[in-house]
């Protein structure tokens, strides 16, 4: 089948829109719920950050717009026509979603950035597996998902100095 010609949409292609959305929306929200408590702490106050630490008011306009490209890349690729390589970059966007959920608990709400740091590693590989996955899909969906991979690795720059400079 040839995955790269043009297909009408899917049936029910908004309803798909907005579970994408609700599911990435409520991922974000349980992140800012450990978020918000823990960033309000002496624990963080107290942390050695590196010079390169962004303003606490970067990060929601940043990951507003991350998660926005991130829903319309799944659902461009859930629009395709089924195959396997559309049912396997589904499966590893979902994957790397719960992987950024989980990063924000374990960096803040365990308060473990050196835990929180390897499970990152394992996100970004998500994240790039995804992203080559979806190629094979929708190149466009691709191309939604570099701005993300790029501030994941910045993410993880920033966490590794955290965690060196706080042992």
């Amino acid at each position: 089948m040839d995955e790269t010609r043009a297909t009408p949409p899917r049936k029910h292609s908004l309803a798909a829109l907005a579970l994408l959305g609700g599911v990435t929306l409520g991922v974000a929200a349980l992140g800012s719920i450990g978020t918000r408590k823990s960033v309000r702490s002496p624990w963080y106050a107290l942390l050695r950050k590196p010079s390169f630490q962004p303003p606490k008011r970067a990060f929601a306009p940043v990951w507003t717009g991350l998660y926005g490209l991130m829903v319309a890349s799944a659902w461009r690729v859930w629009r395709a026509p089924a195959s396997p390589h559309r049912t396997r970059a589904l499966a590893l966007w979902g994957a790397q979603l719960a992987l950024n959920g989980a990063w924000t608990w374990l960096f803040f709400g365990a308060r473990k950035p050196a835990v929180a740091l390897a499970e990152l590693v394992t996100m970004f590989g998500a994240i790039a597996a995804y992203t080559n996955e979806a190629r094979k899909v929708d190149p466009a969906a691709t191309w939604m998902m570099a701005p993300y991979l790029g501030w994941t690795g910045f993410a993880g720059a920033l966490n590794e100095e955290i965690t060196r400079r706080n042992g």
